[in-house]
């Protein structure tokens, strides 16, 4: 299986945020997306996830299900943290279990030390406590293709060795990895993008 994007170019209000940009990720690699504010590192993974459209070029997953679009095969984290407030910690995971297939919710509490907020009210989180239930959704159900848009902010120093473990089962286990982040990972990425170079 192997994700490829060919000669991408994304405009926003009227603005051209990249021209010609082009990918080849193969199984157990991690790519680290950097370049500046508004130089379009969002859009890009959100022209992967397909939650939007390119100008020109084109996105495949080769090998992937021909019956499901690459965000159905993909984890797209977001800065926004799709977080149900009224529902707990388990509730929200659950929720997602149901609408994405399956999954071991305490799997997934257990991955990023959620478990004894387990019936926590979710709206009652921190800000590093939310970002650690958005990313348990990465661990409760499979998929080849992680989008991880800045996924270390408001993460403390364990939260982050989690995340560090948990990409590395992803990578070691054949899945693909892109992430939007200046911050180490933990591991030497496999390519790196930058977005926003003077050519």
């Amino acid at each position: 299986m192997e994700l490829n994007a060919k000669d991408l170019t994304c405009e926003r209000g009227g603005r051209i945020v990249f021209r010609d940009v082009s990918l080849a990720l193969a199984p157990g690699q991690l790519m680290q997306l950097t370049g500046p504010n508004g130089s379009g590192k969002s859009s890009l993974l959100r022209l992967i996830a397909g939650l939007n459209e390119a100008q020109t070029g084109s996105v495949q997953l080769t090998g992937g299900s021909e019956d499901l679009t690459i965000g159905q095969q993909a984890h797209y984290v977001a800065h926004q943290e799709p977080v149900k407030s009224a529902l707990t910690v388990e509730e929200n995971l659950a929720f997602w279990r149901d609408f994405l297939g399956g999954g071991d919710v305490d799997e997934a509490l257990d991955a990023f030390d959620l478990s004894r907020l387990a019936s926590y009210p979710a709206g009652l989180l921190s800000a590093g406590q939310k970002r650690r239930l958005a990313l348990a959704r990465i661990v409760l159900v499979p998929r080849v293709l992680w989008l991880l848009d800045e996924p270390t902010v408001g993460l403390d120093t364990a939260s982050l060795e989690r995340l560090v473990r948990v990409m590395a089962t992803q990578l070691d286990g054949g899945g693909m990895i892109i992430a939007a982040t200046h911050v180490p990972l933990g591991r030497e990425p496999d390519q790196r993008l930058e977005l926003g170079r003077a050519p």
